[in-house]
């Protein structure tokens, strides 16, 4: 089969490779959609954020969805032809926080596409565990989506208490901000997003924002008042990574308030008695979700008609598998997504 890997450098490899084989406990699932997401570009330039020295070895894709093709011994849940996305962390199983369902906080745990193989392949071995069952009425593409992007900031937006009443801000529309535009709204909540780019403030406001901003313009801060109300914002999420989105972030909420930072970022300065202490605020990292919360996300999508298909701009065969990680790295692709 072709897979893609990633040996950095700004180097796409498509190599032939086995059909792996299910072992016991195991599923082959037969890929149908596996999404390039930013953090994959860590990769690509030979720097990753996930797995460290062990990245960059094995197969890539960490938002794969497909249909199962055969089954290892002992799966008793799964069975070939059944549809499913796939949860990126492959946990023990038996420590604490896999029995919470938080795979990805075990102390063994290996990702998908970086210390795994992952699912930018024909084919992808995962436990029977880490398998997403998908209705039939949601597309693999939308599939593919669900997890890492709209999951997560789902995931995120419960843990900020995204209800009704709350007006909340997200800085960075790339592919996750997008999908926080769409979790927020599905919530109930008013919704400002804010990216330099007009491109992207226009397409979230055509996904459901209630205001659009560009964060670098002078009046931007005086305007997200207008809109929340004097004390500022109830909760922001920052998907940006930047510093300035960040603070910016923090600056907008109000006393009592609540922040999720979840674009990727080493390294950053912020001011803890002005931003935190002094307003009570609450600040949490927030990445991916507990494999619990994806029954809630799908009966949510399922609910509320919600399109994650309209976030995938660009679809690419695994051989213009080039192509795809340079537009992606080039901005000149949102959501870019392998179809097989």
């Amino acid at each position: 089969m072709k897979a893609v890997f990633l040996p950095g450098n700004k180097r796409v490899e498509i190599r032939a490779v086995e059909v792996p084989t299910p072992g016991p406990g195991e599923v082959l699932v037969q890929v149908k959609a596996s999404c390039i997401c930013r953090s994959d570009l860590s990769l690509y330039y030979g720097n990753a954020v996930v797995g460290g020295d062990a990245a960059g070895k094995c197969i890539t894709g960490h938002e794969p969805s497909g249909t199962i093709a055969s089954t290892g011994a002992g799966v008793k849940r799964f069975k070939s032809g059944d549809r499913v996305a796939v949860y990126l962390a492959v946990g023990c199983g038996v420590c604490s926080a896999c029995r919470m369902g938080n795979f990805f906080l075990c102390s063994d745990w290996r990702c998908l596409g970086f210390t795994a193989d992952g699912g930018n392949a024909e084919y992808l071995v995962v436990p029977e565990r880490n398998c997403l069952r998908i209705p039939d009425s949601i597309s693999y593409v939308a599939a593919a989506i669900s997890t890492d992007a709209f999951g997560t900031l789902y995931s995120a937006c419960k843990k900020l208490q995204v209800n009704g009443v709350v007006a909340i801000g997200v800085w960075g529309l790339g592919p996750m901000g997008s999908s926080g535009v769409l979790a927020a709204k599905a919530l109930g909540a008013r919704v400002v997003a804010l990216d330099p780019i007009a491109e992207r403030r226009e397409f979230a406001r055509a996904l459901g924002a209630d205001l659009t901003l560009d964060p670098t313009a002078p009046d931007a801060q005086q305007k997200i008042i207008a809109f929340a109300g004097p004390l500022g914002l109830d909760a922001a999420i920052d998907c940006s990574g930047h510093p300035a989105g960040q603070n910016m972030a923090l600056d907008s909420t109000r006393r009592l308030g609540r922040v999720a930072f979840i674009g990727e970022s080493r390294e950053t300065a912020i001011h803890p008695s002005d931003q935190l202490i002094r307003k009570q605020l609450t600040l949490i990292g927030s990445w991916y979700f507990n494999i619990a919360e994806y029954e809630e996300i799908v009966d949510v999508l399922v609910r509320k008609q919600i399109d994650l298909e309209r976030l995938a701009t660009h679809r690419f065969s695994i051989d213009e598998a080039e192509t795809a990680f340079r537009l992606f790295d080039e901005r000149k692709t949102e959501k870019a997504v392998f179809v097989f």
